[in-house]
């Protein structure tokens, strides 16, 4: 978001306690919506583990969802023209691990 150095009402400032800076790791988000709501589910799924947890919920606006979606595929596209094309892995299952076999 560009800021407007004449009018300081479009200026924000935000903080981030230390716990939430540092942030929760997730490999699978669950998005689902409603007519008044999006709800995106993010997953830590562990190789070996059929039970997966929920680690953090957000819900936006359909306004602020759509508002995440073009700040997404924008930094996508910025991340890409530097470090290259990223993979896409539709189809395949990301988190379903292979796991050695036991032996007696």
């Amino acid at each position: 978001m560009q800021q407007d150095k004449k009018n300081p009402l479009n200026q924000i400032n935000i903080e981030i306690s230390d716990e939430v800076g540092e942030g929760i790791y997730s490999n699978l988000a669950i998005i689902t919506h409603s007519p008044a709501e999006f709800i995106v589910d993010f997953v830590k799924m562990m190789p070996g583990v059929p039970k997966a947890k929920v680690k953090s919920r957000i819900i936006l606006t359909p306004q602020h969802a759509k508002r995440l979606y073009k700040a997404l595929k924008e930094n996508v596209a910025k991340y890409e023209a530097i470090h290259g094309e990223i993979r896409d892995s539709e189809g395949e299952i990301p988190y379903n691990f292979p796991m050695p076999t036991a032996q007696a």
